[in-house]
């Protein structure tokens, strides 16, 4: 099976969610995943339907709003939202969720994270609900980690994982022996690049220093079978050519990798 390449939605901003799917058609992604956020449509499973029939560039990924800036996106209640991203997912179509690890103030949700992501799964089962990696916080030379029980959902357990390579930049892990932790749960992949300085950077691949050639070749010898979705950052782009130039590079360099497979005896 050839391995969907992606665009996040979250690649394109500041331009709204819509421009996600033009700019999937117009580059050629096999899909988009939805950042559910503050920008209406991005919550709005008609208004996803409507750009996904008008441009032919399905929905394939959820990213459930679990972001600081989305704690208020359709419900304060954490498990709302994770409920209401399943099921726009199923709506749209699309396999996989993906969700954060709870924040240490989130008390309640943390007790039940684990417990509660089962039941989701139980009750959506065509969904899987793929806990991301994250990373620890630097401010003014320390750090913390926001997330409980840390931001290595390995460390806990679940049926399914996302691998994020840029975060792992930031927590100044290895993505290769994080994806072997993972083994058969490893479900979704978020491809961006990072030089380890200890922030989330999200790079276009190949420009910085992350195994992103290496994570790529090796999926095929490691069973997967979900989608990679390139989420770099273009804020900075100076026009909707140069982030259109970005977006193309990165799935360039992703379709490359992904056709060249390596075998791998995940552990």
């Amino acid at each position: 099976m050839t391995t969907r390449v992606l665009l996040s939605s979250s690649s394109v901003f500041p331009e709204p969610t819509a421009a996600a799917f033009e700019m999937a058609a117009t580059l050629g992604y096999d899909g988009v995943e939805v950042m559910v956020w503050t920008d209406a449509v991005s919550q709005d499973a008609g208004a996803l339907r409507g750009l996904a029939r008008h441009y032919g560039v399905p929905v394939l990924s959820v990213h459930s709003p679990c972001l600081l800036v989305t704690q208020r996106v359709w419900s304060s209640d954490p498990w709302e939202r994770l409920r209401r991203s399943a099921v726009l997912a199923e709506t749209l179509g699309a396999p996989t969720v993906v969700v954060h690890p709870p924040f240490t103030w989130q008390r309640e949700y943390a007790r039940s994270f684990v417990d509660g992501v089962a039941t989701l799964g139980d009750d959506h089962p065509g969904i899987r609900f793929a806990v991301e990696n994250m990373f620890p916080v630097r401010m003014a030379g320390r750090a913390f980690v926001p997330y409980t029980p840390g931001w290595n959902p390995t460390d806990t357990g679940y049926p399914a994982y996302t691998l994020d390579v840029s975060h792992c930049a930031a927590s100044h892990s290895d993505a290769l022996e994080l994806a072997d932790k993972m083994g058969a749960g490893l479900a979704h992949v978020h491809l961006g690049d990072g030089t380890g300085e200890g922030r989330d950077e999200h790079l276009v691949p190949g420009r910085g220093t992350q195994p992103c050639a290496e994570l790529l070749t090796s999926l095929a010898g490691r069973g997967f079978t979900g989608s990679v979705a390139v989420e770099v950052s273009t804020r900075r782009a100076r026009s909707r050519a140069d982030r259109e130039s970005d977006l193309r590079a990165a799935l360039e360099f992703a379709r490359q990798h992904l056709a060249a497979p390596t075998r791998v005896d995940a552990r």
